[in-house]
């Protein structure tokens, strides 16, 4: 769960309801809380691109950690409340980071097995265009299955959160919680992330970045293998 905010406000408890409604006892949750997990900006020298991921001045202090957090999670839940319409700027510098794991890039493969559920709040509107900002990223990560949920709450506290509007989350989230698969093996990506791989395969084989270019060909994906043939029955 990586949280926009280091405030735990209607975002992060209503995202603590999501990991309620699909967690069983024995599964672990690890929590991060930006910008005090991830607190610089990306400088936009796009060594990640251009050479590697482990040449970002941040890798080493604050990237090394959350990308394998990241990468070892089965589920992922990000929350944001609506800052002027959009993601806080924490969210966004984290999100900003990842440029390289773009599909036209060098999307992780274990990425397109992986289900995630954006969550926002705001008092009255910008909801849509919050949940865009971190959808966007995840389904250019490759990630199968990404899950929107957003509502307005007309209040800046958790607390101040009226009943009627805390009942209505709570039945949202029974529906949406249906959605989810329990085994990551049977996660089907979405028509639309396996449309992309194949829009973006195919410029490859024309010719990109070099790095790039040579990942995709590495992982064979130029070829006949796919990022989700592994999960998904012949």
């Amino acid at each position: 769960m990586i949280n926009g905010t280091l405030r735990q406000g209607s975002s992060y408890h209503v995202g603590k309801l999501v990991i309620e409604k699909i967690a069983k006892k024995e599964d672990q949750v690890l929590e991060l809380f930006l910008p005090k997990d991830m607190p610089e900006f990306c400088r936009g020298c796009a060594a990640c691109i251009t050479e590697s991921e482990k040449k970002c001045p941040d890798y080493l202090m604050y990237m090394k950690r959350v990308t394998r957090m990241i990468d070892e999670a089965d589920f992922l839940v990000f929350t944001s409340p609506v800052h002027v319409l959009h993601v806080t700027g924490a969210m966004k510098a984290l999100l900003d980071h990842y440029g390289y794991r773009f599909m036209v890039h060098r999307p992780e493969e274990c990425m397109f097995s992986k289900q995630a559920v954006c969550v926002t709040t705001g008092a009255d509107s910008g909801m849509r265009s919050t949940l865009r900002d971190m959808k966007q990223s995840l389904v250019f990560w490759g990630v199968g299955r990404v899950y929107t949920y957003g509502i307005a709450v007309s209040a800046i506290r958790w607390e101040d959160v009226t009943s009627e509007v805390k009942e209505r989350i709570l039945t949202d989230l029974e529906k949406l919680a249906v959605k989810f698969v329990r085994d990551p093996e049977q996660v089907v990506p979405s028509v639309t992330t396996k449309l992309l791989f194949y829009v973006l395969r195919h410029m490859h084989q024309k010719g990109m970045n070099p790095v790039d270019q040579a990942y995709w060909r590495e992982k064979g994906w130029l070829e006949k293998k796919r990022p989700w043939k592994k999960i998904v029955k012949q």
